[in-house]
C-alpha cells in the first residue's frame, strides 16, 4: 500500500452528555453525589475512602457496572478482594444491575489470582503448571524437617519454634524487608540465631523451589517475581487487566501493593478502596503506610472521600467521629448520617469483672424481652480470653451464643490426614504430605519416615518402593500403596478419589481420635465440596486458598437453639453489624492492652480498633468497664477507663452506675 494514502482515523470516547442519554442505569439517581463522583471516573489511578458504612461495596459493584456500561471489555476489569465470597457477591451484584457479563469481570482474592497466573505463565521463574500449595500446617512441617536436616533441633531451649519460624519467614516475604532487619525490629530475643535461622531460611526456599512447593505467602511473591524478571509476562498481564479494582486496600501489606504496581504497568487505572481508620491487622502484615502513601505510588491519584453513614445513628456516629479525630495520622474525614434521632450509647461502669458480666447478660435478657433478636446483639471485646466470665454467666443464665474463634476446617489434623494422601497423587514431591501420610501408619516413626521418603523420591515407582518394605509396617505400607494406584485411575472423579481415600484412612481415623464420629462428617463434607470439581488440581488450590472456616469438632454443642448471641473479638467482627452492641473490658490496660503502651504505631492500631467496634452498632452501644480490677500480667490494678475515651465529651455519653438490688447480698465480685 503506498504510505502516501494512509490516514489515522481516531476513535473519541463518548462525552458525558452522551453517555447520561446511553448508559443502561441512572446512576446518579441510585448513588448519593460522595459515591457518584468515585463511580463515574474511567482511566487513572483514584483512591476511595469510605469511611464506616458508607457504601463501601455498592461504590464498587456500580463503578465495575458502568465500567461495563461505557464500553469496558469486562474481561479487562480485575477485582481483588480479600475473600472469595466478596467477589463472588460483588460480581453477583454487578450483574444484577447489568446483566451476565458482570459474570465476565476476573474476581478474586489476592492469593487465588497469584495462583492463576503463576500455573499459566510461572515457567520463566521455574514453576511447573502443577505445583503444590503448602498449607500452614504443612509448611510447619517442612519446616521442622529441614531442621532436623540441618542439626537445628538442639541448637537451645529458646531456638524458636517450627510456628514462630514461619511467623519469621512470613514477615520477611510480606514487609519485602531481610531476615536480620525482621528479627531485629520485631523478634529480638531470637537475634542469636540469626546465623542458624538464614541457613534455615535458605534451604527452606531452596527445597520448595527443588520441590515445586509453594507456601501461601510464596504466591505473591513469585508472582512479584514474575512480574519484575519476565517483562514480556510482566507487558501480557499488564495489558490483560486494564481496570483493577482493590477492596479494603487498608489491609493491604508491601508485598501486596507492590505487586498491584506491577499489574499496573501498562497504565495506571488503579482504583483502591479502604479506610484508613479500620486498618487494624498489622500483626497479619498489613500496613497503614500502604493506603497513606498511595498518591505517593500513584502520583496522579484523585482521592474521593464517603462519609455518608447508612448503618449507624448520629449520637453512635459522634462518639465514632470523637475517637478517630485524635489519631496521629488520617484523611480527615466526619461520618455524618440522615438517622438523626436514637438513644444516647451509654457508659457503663461496673464494680468488678462479674458484675460487668452480669449486666450484660441481664440487659440482654431485657432486650429480648424488648423483641430485639439474640442474633441482632453482640458482645465485642479485644481479646478472647477478655468473654471467659461473661460465658460462664451466659450459661448460667441459659442464653445461647456462639463464640467467634476455634481452630479452622483446615487446619484440623484429620482434614489434613486425608489431604495429604490427594496431594501426593497429584504431587510425588511433596515430601511434606508423604511424611504426613507415613506416620498414620502403625509400625512407622519419624526416622523411618525419613528414610522411605529418601527412597520414594530417588523411585520412578513410590508403589513399589513401599511394597519392597518388610517388617511391622509392611502390611500398613502395602495398603498404602493399593490406594496410591487406585488413586491415580485418570477416570477418576475427585469426589471419587475424596471417597477412596477416607475408606482407607477411616481405621486410622478411628484409631487416632475418641471423638472420630464428629471428625468424620468433617471428611464427609470434605466429599460433597470435592464433587464441584472436575480436577483433582483445582479442588486441592481452592479448598488451600479458600478453605471453609469451621470444622464441626470446634462448632457443634448440643442442644443448640437457632436464635443465639453472637460473642466476637473485634478482628473477626469487622464488615459487619448488629442493632445493639456491647463493648466490654473498656479499661486501660486492657484496652488499649497495655502491650501497646510503649509503641506509638501499636497505640494508634488499637484507637483504630476501637473505631471499628463502635462503628458495628445501628441503634444501642453500650460501652462498659469494670474497675479496681488487678491484672497479673502487670501486677496493677486496672482502674481507669480506656484513654481513648478522653476525647468523647460527657454530652455524647449517658452514663450508668451499676448498683445491687439488694445491697446487703454478697455476691460473688463485690
Amino acid at each position: 500500500m503506498d504510505s502516501s494514502t494512509s490516514r489515522l482515523y481516531v476513535l473519541k470516547r463518548p462525552h458525558a452528555d452522551q453517555l447520561s442519554r446511553t448508559l443502561s442505569r441512572d446512576y446518579a439517581a441510585e448513588l448519593n453525589p460522595q459515591q457518584l463522583a468515585a463511580v463515574e471516573v474511567i482511566d487513572g489511578p483514584a483512591l476511595v475512602i469510605a469511611g464506616a458504612g458508607s457504601g463501601k461495596t455498592r461504590t464498587l459493584v456500580y463503578r465495575v457496572a458502568r465500567l461495563i456500561d461505557c464500553g469496558i471489555t469486562p474481561g479487562s476489569i480485575l477485582l481483588l478482594t480479600f475473600t472469595r465470597k466478596a467477589a463472588q457477591e460483588m460480581l453477583g451484584r454487578v450483574s444484577l444491575l447489568i446483566g451476565p457479563r458482570g459474570q465476565q469481570v476476573m474476581g478474586g482474592t489476592f492469593h487465588s489470582v497469584a495462583n492463576m497466573l503463576l500455573r499459566r505463565f510461572g515457567r520463566t521463574i521455574g514453576l511447573e503448571p502443577g505445583f503444590t500449595i503448602l498449607d500452614r500446617g504443612d509448611a510447619e512441617d517442612l519446616i521442622q524437617w529441614l531442621r532436623g536436616q540441618l542439626g537445628l533441633n538442639e541448637t537451645g531451649k529458646r531456638f524458636p519454634r517450627k510456628s514462630t519460624i514461619l511467623e519469621i519467614f512470613g514477615k520477611c516475604a510480606n514487609t519485602l524487608e531481610c531476615l536480620e532487619d525482621v528479627l531485629a525490629e520485631d523478634y529480638a530475643h531470637f537475634s542469636q540465631y540469626q546465623e542458624e535461622l538464614q541457613r534455615l531460611y535458605e534451604s527452606y526456599n531452596a527445597t520448595k523451589r527443588q520441590r515445586q512447593l509453594v507456601d501461601y505467602d510464596d504466591l505473591l511473591v513469585r508472582l512479584r517475581e514474575l512480574l519484575l524478571v519476565d517483562d514480556h509476562a510482566r507487558q501480557v498481564i499488564s495489558n490483560m487487566y486494564r481496570y483493577i479494582l482493590v477492596d479494603e486496600y487498608q489491609d493491604t501489606n508491601r508485598l501486596q501493593a507492590e505487586v498491584i504496581r506491577q499489574l499496573a504497568a501498562t497504565h495506571e487505572n488503579v482504583m483502591v478502596v479502604g479506610d484508613d481508620s479500620q486498618s487494624i491487622y498489622a500483626f497479619r502484615g498489613a500496613t497503614f503506610r500502604n493506603i497513606l502513601e498511595f498518591p505517593q505510588m500513584f502520583p496522579n491519584a484523585r482521592i474521593f472521600k464517603l462519609e455518608q453513614n447508612y448503618r449507624s445513628t448520629q449520637p453512635i456516629l459522634a462518639v465514632a467521629n470523637a475517637i478517630i479525630a485524635e489519631a496521629s495520622e488520617k484523611y480527615s474525614k466526619t461520618l455524618f448520617t440522615h438517622k438523626a434521632e436514637g438513644p444516647l450509647p451509654k457508659l457503663v461502669q461496673a464494680v468488678g469483672e462479674n458484675p460487668q458480666s452480669r449486666f450484660v447478660a441481664q440487659k440482654i435478657l431485657e432486650l429480648r424481652e424488648e423483641g430485639v433478636p439474640l442474633s441482632d446483639i453482640a458482645v465485642l471485646f479485644r481479646s478472647s480470653f477478655h468473654a471467659f466470665d461473661l460465658e460462664l454467666e451466659l450459661t448460667r443464665c441459659e442464653i445461647p451464643f456462639v463464640k467467634r474463634g476455634g481452630f479452622k476446617f483446615m487446619e484440623t489434623a484429620h482434614v489434613k490426614d486425608l489431604l495429604a494422601h490427594l496431594r501426593i497423587v497429584h504431587n510425588p514431591m511433596d515430601t511434606i504430605s508423604w511424611n504426613r501420610a507415613l506416620l498414620l501408619i502403625d509400625g512407622v516413626g519419624q526416622k523411618k519416615a525419613r528414610d522411605i521418603v529418601t527412597l520414594i523420591q530417588q523411585s520412578p515407582n513410590p508403589a513399589e518402593t513401599l511394597r519392597a518394605e518388610a517388617g511391622r509396617a509392611m502390611a500398613g505400607l502395602h495398603r498404602l500403596a493399593a490406594l496410591l494406584e487406585h488413586l491415580r485411575c485418570a477416570e477418576r472423579s475427585p469426589s471419587d478419589q475424596v471417597n477412596q481415600a477416607l475408606d482407607y484412612y477411616l481405621p486410622l481415623l478411628k484409631d487416632h481420635y475418641d471423638d472420630y464420629p464428629k471428625r468424620l462428617r468433617d471428611l464427609e463434607h470434605l466429599v460433597v465440596m470435592a464433587e464441584r470439581y472436575a480436577r483433582l488440581d483445582d479442588f486441592l488450590a481452592d479448598i488451600t486458598l479458600e478453605p471453609p472456616d469451621e470444622s464441626v469438632v470446634d462448632i457443634e454443642a448440643p442442644n443448640r437453639d437457632d436464635e443465639r448471641l453472637v460473642l466476637s473479638t473485634i478482628h473477626s467482627a469487622k464488615g459487619l453489624e448488629w442493632r445493639c452492641v456491647f463493648l466490654i473490658w473498656l479499661v486501660d490496660g486492657r484496652f488499649p492492652s497495655s502491650y501497646s503502651f510503649l509503641s506509638p504505631e501499636d497505640l494508634e492500631e488499637e484507637r483504630r480498633l476501637l473505631y471499628v467496634a463502635v462503628t458495628r452498632a445501628k441503634q444501642e452501644l453500650y460501652l462498659v468497664y469494670p474497675i479496681n480490677v488487678y491484672d497479673k500480667m502487670t501486677g496493677s490494678v486496672l482502674s481507669k477507663p480506656s484513654r481513648f475515651l478522653d476525647a468523647v465529651s460527657p454530652a455524647l455519653l449517658e452514663t450508668w452506675s451499676l448498683v445491687e438490688e439488694d445491697t446487703s447480698y454478697a455476691w460473688r465480685g463485690w
